[in-house]
Order: C-alpha cells, then sequence, then structure tokens
C-alpha cells in the first residue's frame, strides 16, 4: 500500500478535520466517498479486525438514532454489524484510514494521525 485510503462522507465535520490535517502536512491521501462508491465490503472484516465492529457502528450518529428499535436490537455481531454498515453505510463512524502501514484507525485525533501518517 502506497497511500492513505480516508473513507467517510465529504460533509462529515470529522472527515472534513482528518482530510485537513493531511493537507496542511502534504500527506498524499485517497478519498473513498461512502455515498458514490459505497462501503467496499471486502474490506470490512479487516476494519472489524482491527477495531471491533462494535467501534465501527456509531451508536451515537444521527443514522443509527433514526433506527427502528428492531434494527438497532438485530445489531449482535460481526456479521449483522457488516449487514447493517453495507445498507447504512452513514452508521459507520468516520473517518475509517487504512495507513501506509496497514494499519486501521477510526476517528480522527491529532495524535493518532500524527503517530501513523508519514512524514511529508
Amino acid at each position: 500500500m502506497n497511500e492513505i485510503t480516508l473513507y467517510g462522507i465529504p460533509n462529515c465535520d470529522t472527515v472534513k478535520k482528518a482530510r485537513a490535517w493531511l493537507a496542511a502536512r502534504g500527506v498524499p491521501v485517497t478519498f473513498h466517498d461512502f455515498k458514490k462508491a459505497g462501503v467496499p465490503e471486502a474490506a470490512l472484516p479487516a476494519w472489524m479486525k482491527a477495531v471491533g465492529w462494535e467501534k465501527l457502528v456509531n451508536r451515537q450518529g444521527t443514522t443509527w438514532r433514526k433506527l427502528d428499535e428492531a434494527t438497532q436490537a438485530a445489531v449482535v455481531d460481526a456479521a449483522s454489524a457488516a449487514r447493517l454498515m453495507c445498507a447504512q453505510p452513514s452508521v459507520i463512524r468516520r473517518p475509517v484510514v487504512a495507513w501506509t502501514d496497514g494499519r486501521i484507525t477510526v476517528g480522527f485525533s491529532d495524535d493518532t494521525f500524527a503517530a501513523h501518517a508519514p512524514r511529508a
């Protein structure tokens, strides 16, 4: 992997912060827009292994809160979480970042990005 891939939704404030942080440091990044390109289903198992399905499902977000109780209650394991994330990409905590070293992180913090971003 030569370049960082940042997965998310362009109008998400946290994704905007992450993209701006990387751009300000001249770090090349490929942006994968969940709304336009969908959720990369083949990547979900690796994401869940790296950070856990519980961390990927944003239970505090608007999308989760708008789901009916039965749909929320049905998310009990990695398989059910993956089905929901594919059907409702906005329920994924953002951004998901695939770093050049192969690591996966979720969310944004200066410390995490500084630890993983290559020196430009």
